[in-house]
């Protein structure tokens, strides 16, 4: 059977959401969240057609400044199964995804459901984790994942996960991480979260909340019994440009000053560099919990605190603590997120002035 594939277009919105009610009884796509997938996300809805039919569907969603592309659902029109469709839906979201420079491809899938588990294994994808309570019927997922531009191991996958309760306690999330990470029985917990925040943070930043400075999320680092290699790109202030408000720039430079004195009384080196090794400083067996600019990710111009999980001759791999459900993401498209080198570079200095920050921990 011959089936023509395009991109949706908002023409096609009544019969995908005829095809959806038709292929499942949970967790569908409504006629809203159509419209947002064809003229407004950053996806690619697939169409199927046949004898000027729409006979199934497939859609990928991106996450900006990776090269990671999630398959958030095939659907196969009842009258068109039995023709490999499944098969082509799955091969032309491949395509799609490397035409979009992504290297990875990550799926979600039902446990219940054989006939799609088969179709990913026979395709070369690994099942990497298991989430309970994941579907509207509180049903498990099986998450699965393949390289797709070409054959290599799978990240490794010691670091857990934990997602920021707030919207500005990022670093103090990734610090979460990084010491769960190197103390594997340590919990992860907000209370824990609001500790170090209010221990790490600047007071103030350009709007709301501040955020965690590099020298107070190492100096929490440091008071809990960790190694820390503190790496910055300029010393002293970090962010005051940023702030307009002469009384909020007083303060930040006072708390700012402290976590200076404070350093060097904990015996803390504060590492002047314009850049950092990465891959040697896993190797020696850091967790780097780095400083980017969120622009990348976002298009918002505002510090951001992501976790580094590995490292290979392509990509850097990172924890981002930030979900941003807005976008229809869940926690898997923010955990081991696949970044080229050079996109790295780009996305880990902030500001005009190019800072660079980075808190390495290991066990003492």
């Amino acid at each position: 059977m011959l089936f023509n594939f395009r991109v949706a277009a908002t023409d096609d919105i009544d019969e995908l959401v005829a095809l959806e009610q038709e292929c499942f009884t949970l967790d569908r796509l409504s006629q809203r969240n159509f419209h947002w997938m064809v003229s407004r996300a950053n996806s690619c809805l697939i169409v199927a057609e046949c004898q000027e039919e729409l006979a199934g569907y497939a859609l990928l969603l991106f996450h900006r400044g990776t090269s990671l592309a999630r398959l958030y659902s095939i659907a196969v029109s009842q009258a068109w199964r039995g023709h490999g469709l499944g098969q082509s839906l799955l091969e032309e979201a491949q395509t799609r995804a490397l035409s979009r420079n992504c290297a990875w491809l990550r799926l979600e899938v039902r446990a219940d459901n054989p006939a799609a588990i088969s179709l990913y294994e026979a395709n070369g994808y690994q099942r990497f984790a298991v989430v309970e309570d994941y579907y509207e019927d509180h049903a498990e997922a099986l998450r699965y994942e393949k390289r797709i531009l070409h054959q290599a191991p799978s990240p490794t996958r010691q670091v857990p996960y934990y997602q920021q309760t707030t919207e500005f306690t990022c670093g103090a999330a990734c610090l979460l991480m990084a010491m769960a990470a190197i103390e594997t029985s340590r919990p992860m917990s907000r209370k824990e979260e609001i500790q170090l925040w209010r221990e790490a943070t600047t007071i103030f930043m350009t709007a709301g909340h501040g955020g965690c400075s590099p020298q107070g999320l190492a100096l929490a680092a440091c008071r809990r019994g960790f190694e820390v290699r503190l790496v910055v790109s300029q010393l002293g202030s970090l962010f005051l440009e940023g702030v307009r408000s002469p009384e909020k720039k007083a303060i930040m430079k006072l708390v700012e000053d402290s976590f200076a004195e404070d350093l060097v009384q904990a015996g803390v080196i504060q590492e002047q560099a314009s850049n950092f090794d990465i891959r040697a400083a896993i190797v020696a067996g850091f967790k780097p919990v780095v400083l980017i600019s969120n622009y990348r990710f976002t298009r918002l111009k505002a510090p951001h605190w992501v976790l580094i999980t590995g490292c290979d001759d392509e990509f850097v791999y990172l924890h981002d603590p930030d979900v941003d459900h807005s976008r229809h993401r869940q926690s898997i498209d923010c955990q081991h997120l696949p970044v080229s080198h050079e996109e790295f570079m780009r996305m880990s200095t902030f500001g005009s002035r190019r800072v660079r920050a980075a808190v390495m921990l290991r066990a003492r």
